[in-house]
């Protein structure tokens, strides 16, 4: 009988030498055919499946999308802009209200529109706007991989920003750009690009109060739009990006210089023609809007704004919100600002610009500001707002810097003798006056500059300065431009490329005044929508805590600020400045010289005075703003204790008089850093030291009087609670401040401010 095995074989069976191959788990192997075969059917599904998920589902949300959505028009958009804007100070009143008066609207028709003003709208805006179909492909994908990243913005077509204002929706979402991507499509299919454009410019915002091309025509130019120009219309179309900043002069002639660029690129604009146009002026800001916050009040809204925008709420998104702005201006204290500085100012140079920014240090907000008179025609500048060469106004600084290590303080003792040699760089004092041995707090009151370029350069570096400064609130850039462009040792006495604005200055030395607490000076205390919702608040106990500024320590914080204030109480003395009564205040003056190389000259070109008591502290600076020699009414130099520092007093009365004293806290003995205090000889069996007369070019009138008495000899022990000596005895010229007063020479070039020295420069009572 043959096996069963072989009977199978002979059945037809598949013997072992015949079954198909197997895995070590008994699954089958396939041939290469037959994963070929598989592979291809995955493939075909992956295909499918991806068309339908990208493609046909898309296309079938496109198209439900599209018979779901409207586009509104023009019409519809206006009478959903501009709404009231309410600004209140910071005790709730009312200081401004400002929308576009009703009937300036005018809504243009396609033809009323030349085509100078729609290449320029192209050119700015959207280039292809002619040739795609609502929506561009790259900057639909550019706006995707912003949102993957965690970036911003994207490629908005002209229509795709019809969209946007027409819906009021600005937020940065795939849903958001879908809805308006088919809206665009959906305008694109239903409208011609003339009726589009038109709507476009009929709507959007241009700052100055004015939606539409006509209105804006109007609040920029005082003419139509159709008798733009295409400098003009080049310069509305640039300012669509950043309404909000259009007083800025700098960013308008940036945004108006792109554009014409670009319209010269698409063949719009002749290259003849561009290189022969000039940024055009604007028409007064009270003619464009009378009712508008006009002359230096101005300024503070454009502050505000600029505060607002960086926050991310647009001035269109306030305007068209109708939001309530809660300023950090105090109503007295802008009053005292402007009645302040018109004082001190009324008879002097009508060239001299001036400036006074005073800060609330106990919660960072800017309690009054005064930019200037922001007269057309005469002075439109924001000086507050522009950087200049601080001088000694920045040696607090220094000593911050220099109290950060812990090991010299008040008493430390300087060579203070001048003039004095650092490698290449020679540094003098203010007409000769020296002092050797100096300590420091003897330095700060004299402003001797020896002292502080050697406490920079051989103890602490430019680069601790810069951070101290930087901790104290000095911001480390204005824009784009740096605040201590280079680390030098002209950062010691405030020159080279050290230069703040008097904005910087009011809030670093706010830090100082609260105890070394960093609070972010800011000029909005609280915006609302128009129905009463609270967006941010800067007035809660948890926004106004600040940050230790100098040390992690609470205490070791405390003491380095309160260190820097006794150094600067003999100052104002010593300037003939004081504060009200029973207050107590600190404070620096600074000059920055002028000599166009004479390193001996006499001419300066900045003036500051910069001080604080616990409840308010204030910059006051005045110069020409084109950093030329800066004289008063009598034609003689000024310096930081004169023009500025009569401004700066005169605030401080106006504002502190009504208040209740507060005191510095306390300082006890060993508290101060570095060697305890020399004994002082006593007044009595001193031999009084033979003053140094100044020259007949530093008896300026822009100084006070030296009549009234200096302040007798420290006590062995520092006071309490810093509150100066009244004066007892005859000051010397020589012997008061000097608002880095000197000259600087081997290098120290300040081609910012056409001043050779880049020093602190100024005389006595500086």
């Amino acid at each position: 009988m043959a096996p069963a095995g072989s009977a199978s074989h002979a059945e037809g069976g598949v013997g072992p030498d015949d079954e198909e191959p197997t895995g070590r788990k008994g699954k089958k192997l396939l041939t290469p055919a037959q994963r070929k075969k598989r592979r291809w059917r995955r493939i075909r599904r992956t295909i499918y499946a991806g068309v339908g998920v990208f493609v046909v589902l898309p296309a079938i949300a496109f198209v439900v999308t599209y018979f779901m959505v409207d586009v509104p028009t023009p019409e519809e958009v206006a009478a959903q802009q501009g709404k009231v804007v309410n600004y209140y100070y910071a005790g709730g009143e009312k200081m401004a209200e400002e929308a576009p008066p009703e009937g300036r609207r005018v809504i243009l028709q396609p033809e009323d529109i030349p085509d100078t003003v729609k290449h320029a709208a192209y050119a700015a805006e959207d280039a292809t706007f002619e040739t795609n179909s609502g929506f561009d492909v790259t900057g639909i994908l550019r706006a995707v991989w912003n949102q993957a990243t965690g970036g911003t913005g994207g490629g908005s077509t002209i229509s795709q920003q019809y969209v946007k204002v027409a819906t009021d929706n600005d937020e940065y979402s795939y849903t958001r750009k879908w809805t308006e991507l088919v809206k665009s499509f959906k305008m694109n299919n239903e409208q011609s690009k003339a009726e589009i454009i038109t709507a476009y410019l009929n709507t959007i915002y241009f700052g100055r109060g004015a939606y539409g091309i006509e209105t804006a025509a109007q609040s920029y130019y005082g003419k139509s739009a159709k008798d733009l120009n295409a400098s003009e219309a080049a310069l509305l179309a640039g300012m669509i990006q950043q309404p909000g900043r259009v007083e800025d002069e700098q960013v308008r002639e940036q945004r108006w210089s792109y554009v014409m660029d670009q319209m010269v690129a698409n063949k719009w604009l002749s290259k003849q023609e561009r290189n022969a146009a000039k940024p055009p002026q604007l028409i007064p800001d009270e003619k464009a809007r009378p009712e508008a916050l006009t002359g230096p009040d101005a300024f503070i809204k454009n502050r505000v704004m600029a505060e607002l925008a960086a926050k991310g709420y647009s001035q269109e998104k306030i305007q068209t919100g109708g939001y309530k702005i809660y300023t950090t201006i105090d109503k007295r204290a802008q009053k005292a600002a402007k009645e302040s500085v018109n004082e001190v100012m009324k008879d002097q140079p009508k060239e001299l610009r001036k400036a006074l920014v005073a800060v609330d240090p106990k919660s960072g907000g800017v309690r009054a500001y005064y930019g200037g008179p922001n007269e057309p025609g005469v002075d439109e500048m924001d000086w507050g707002n522009v950087q200049r060469n601080p001088g000694s106004s920045f040696k607090p600084f220094d000593f911050t810097a220099l109290l950060q290590q812990g090991e010299k303080g008040l008493y430390s003792t300087y060579d203070g003798s001048s003039p004095r040699q650092f490698g290449t760089v020679t540094v003098g004092n203010s007409s000769g006056v020296e002092c050797n041995p100096c300590t420091v707090r003897e330095a700060m009151e004299r402003s001797i500059n020896t002292v502080f370029y050697d406490m920079v350069t051989n103890d602490v570096g430019p680069r601790a300065v810069a951070e101290a400064a930087q901790a104290a609130g000095i911001p480390e850039k204005h824009g784009e431009k740096p605040t201590m462009g280079s680390l030098d040792g002209n950062i010691s006495i405030g020159g080279g490329q050290t230069q703040v604005t008097p904005t910087d200055m009011a809030g670093a030395y706010a830090t100082f005044a609260a105890d070394g607490i960093q609070r972010d000076t800011h000029f909005v205390a609280k915006l609302e929508t128009s129905d009463g919702e609270v967006l941010f608040d800067e007035t809660t106990p948890a926004a106004k805590k600040g940050e230790q500024a100098f040390d992690s320590d609470p205490e070791k914080n405390r003491q380095i600020s309160r260190n820097v204030t006794e150094s600067m109480i003999d100052v104002l003395p010593g300037s003939d400045l004081s504060c009200p009564g029973d207050h107590s205040c600190a404070g620096k003056t600074g000059t920055h010289q002028y000599d166009q190389g004479d390193v001996e000259s006499d001419e300066n070109s900045q003036a500051w005075m910069v001080g604080y008591s616990p409840q308010i502290s204030a910059s006051a600076w005045v110069g020409t703003g084109r950093g030329e020699p800066i004289r008063d009414a009598a034609g003689s130099p000024i310096y930081g204790s004169g023009l500025p520092g009569s401004i700066w007093e005169e605030f401080m009365n106006r504002y502190l008089e009504p208040l209740d004293p507060e005191e510095f806290s306390d300082l006890s003995a060993d508290e101060i850093f570095g060697p305890a205090q020399a004994p002082v000889t006593d007044d009595s069996s001193a031999t009084p030291e033979e003053p140094e007369q100044p020259s007949s070019t530093q008896e300026s009138t822009s100084q006070k009087p030296s009549s009234t008495p200096s302040p007798p000899p420290r006590s062995s022990a520092p006071p309490s609670h810093g509150r100066p000596s009244e004066p007892s005895s005859p000051a010397e010229p020589t012997e008061s401040e000097d608002d880095g007063g000197g000259w600087l020479g081997g290098g120290a070039d300040d081609p910012d401010t056409a001043n050779g020295n880049g020093n602190g420069g100024g005389p006595p009572g500086g």
